[in-house]
């Protein structure tokens, strides 16, 4: 529905609680409170577009485990399809959204960037009755963190200059507990040498062809399109941390884009050297291959969250309070 036209600015944002959503087969969403989803998806009807008077961008976390990525799939619960519902709820208009990677089903996130244009209005909304309304109507594995004004112009996707990821490895013979859904537990490896793994990371360093790194069937459509499969990492960095007590090796990327699966294939790449079964050369041979064939296995989604996506320099400002 449009926005009706008699509302004060000041009231934009405030909802009231409502209760739990029901996914397609009508059943309530994991994780549900009765606070804490929509009772329907909204369908707004529909509009011309709006003039931007800005752009607004969300900083959100969430964890990976039950959606079937951060991309909406009709009929799927998605990372997009929950925030896009919750905010057009809360603007009572329809959004669509930009986000600065595409996350994968089961794949975490601290730092998810998306944005969409917003009217003059809506640029009147104080930042603190936006993040209690959009965080009441949130589920209960994403979390709306801050907000941020950007020109009308401004693209979450195309403006951001790297995309920073870790990859977390539980090698211990036992099971890990509390950081159980956000790590990969290999129970057959017991040692590791990060010093190997950081060795042979040197080689993808740099600006280079990643298609050994990607998975095969997005690599053939992206060739297909005459698209690149070039892509430039800055940084890898192989160390172990302790989380809530327990022992984690952590593969940190950054870099300006990731192809289909790539961070995932390097994980599981590393890990092989690492635990002796592969040469310190063995990933510049990979990286030359140009084929999935000369990687090793795609490491599980579980283990990876998008950590950090940087911008240039005051491109971003914080919400007016």
């Amino acid at each position: 529905m449009t926005m009706p036209t008699n509302q004060p600015a000041s009231t934009l944002g405030e909802v009231t609680p409502h209760t739990p959503a029901t996914g397609a087969t009508g059943e309530t969403t994991p994780h549900a409170s009765t606070t804490d989803k929509l009772t329907t998806p909204v369908q707004p009807a529909a509009q011309s577009p709006i003039e931007p008077a800005a752009t607004m961008v969300l900083r959100l976390g969430y964890e990976g485990e039950q959606f079937a990525g951060y991309a909406f799939q009709e009929g799927q619960r998605t990372v997009e399809g929950c925030v896009r519902d919750v905010l057009q709820r809360v603007l009572r208009r329809d959004v669509t959204l930009t986000c600065a990677g595409r996350t994968d089903a089961g794949v975490h996130a601290h730092a998810q960037y998306v944005s969409f244009p917003v009217t003059h209005e809506e640029c009147a909304c104080a930042k603190s009755s936006l993040l209690r309304s959009l965080n009441m109507l949130c589920p209960a594995d994403i979390a709306i963190r801050t907000i941020y004004q950007a020109a009308p112009d401004f693209s979450a996707r195309f403006d951001a200059r790297s995309r920073s990821y870790t990859y977390r490895i539980a090698t211990a013979p036992l099971k890990p507990v509390l950081t159980a859904p956000f790590v990969w537990w290999n129970r057959h490896v017991h040692h590791v040498c990060m010093d190997d793994m950081n060795a042979a990371a040197q080689a993808l360093i740099g600006e280079h062809n990643f298609e050994s790194f990607c998975k095969a069937t997005s690599a053939d459509v992206l060739k297909s399109q005459g698209l690149s499969l070039q892509r430039c990492i800055t940084s890898i960095n192989v160390h172990r941390d302790y989380v809530l007590g327990e022992q984690l090796i952590c593969i940190d990327i950054e870099g300006n884009a990731f192809l289909h699966n790539m961070v995932r294939i390097i994980a599981g790449s590393l890990l092989e050297v690492g635990r002796g079964a592969r040469s310190v050369a063995w990933l510049g041979d990979v990286l030359a291959a140009r084929t999935r064939t000369a990687a090793a296995q795609t490491a599980p989604a579980c283990g990876l969250t998008l950590e950090h996506v940087a911008y240039p320099a005051q491109t971003l400002t914080p919400w007016h309070e």
